[in-house]
């Protein structure tokens, strides 16, 4: 029997630090976590940037925040929303926004910064919380953080067993082929910018090379692939505060990313005892 495992990464592989600034209010919201937020309202969508922290460190605080996207071509991709909206519709809000300023995401990244810069960071990464009925930038939100222990060792026990990892995450790919390259993971197994609808596609696609597929997640973005993977696996090893539907979801819960093999072991032995009482 063939197995391989998807990891989502933030909360998951890599334990993250996530701030956002309520723009409206002038309120930062510390260690929150942005899926929850942004599936509090239909009408909110997660988008990545495409920005270096440097170049919107070094931009005029007072400058609208959109005009910096323009003016520096800042692309991005939508991490996750609870419906379906048309890219355009969604470029729009974001690139003509009249409420966000420089300041409010230079704000997030130096609280990430301030908080992580002892921890060796792999990489940063900074979006915005757009709501489409404003219409407008609602949040400015920034993560940063490391792999968890055990990350690494985990993904190599795995490779020592045939089992192949992949990656499928809302975050920036050049962030994820970062943390990839550290923990040993091949580029062409990672997938960034994933929303939720597009992990669930992820899933599906590899099932389609392995007999059974493993996908570990830990937040409500992770639901669609988890219904659509073999083996759901919640991992509580960020936050053991989760919505109800997550659990009823899961077929295992962990407090630790070293559990992964376990249970991968667990599966193989199970269907070598099963082929070798079918042979007797």
């Amino acid at each position: 029997m063939s197995v391989a495992v998807i990891f989502d990464s933030a909360g998951t592989l890599l334990r993250t630090y996530r701030v956002a600034r309520d723009v409206l209010h002038g309120e930062m919201l510390i260690a929150v976590e942005t899926t929850t937020l942004t599936f509090g309202s239909e009408a909110r969508v997660l988008v990545v940037l495409h920005a270096h922290s440097r170049d919107v460190i070094d931009a005029p605080p007072d400058m609208p925040l959109s005009a910096f996207l323009v003016q520096n071509g800042v692309g991005f991709g939508v991490a996750c929303a609870r419906r379906v909206i048309p890219v355009e519709e969604i470029a729009d809000v974001l690139y003509t926004d009249r409420y966000a300023q420089v300041r409010d995401l230079q704000a997030c990244i130096r609280e990430v910064w301030g908080s992580c810069r002892q921890e060796a960071v792999v990489a940063m990464n900074s979006g915005v919380i757009l709501n489409m009925d404003l219409p407008g930038i609602e949040f400015t939100v920034t993560t940063g953080g490391r792999p968890f222990p055990g990350a690494k060792e985990t993904v190599s026990e795995l490779h020592r067993m045939g089992v192949p990892v992949y990656i499928a995450s809302g975050d920036r790919v050049a962030k994820l082929e970062k943390m990839a390259d550290h923990l040993g993971i091949p580029r062409e197994r990672v997938y960034g910018v994933a929303t939720p609808s597009i992990k669930a596609q992820i899933v599906e696609d590899v099932k389609e090379q392995y007999d059974v597929v493993v996908m570990v997640g830990d937040a409500i973005n992770d639901l669609h692939a988890f219904k659509k993977a073999d083996v759901a696996v919640l991992s509580e090893q960020q936050s053991g505060n989760k919505p109800e539907v997550l659990y009823m979801n899961a077929d295992y819960v962990i407090k630790n990313v070293s559990e992964v093999p376990h249970i991968v072991r667990g599966l193989l032995q199970d269907d070598a005892a099963g082929r070798q009482s079918a042979a007797i």
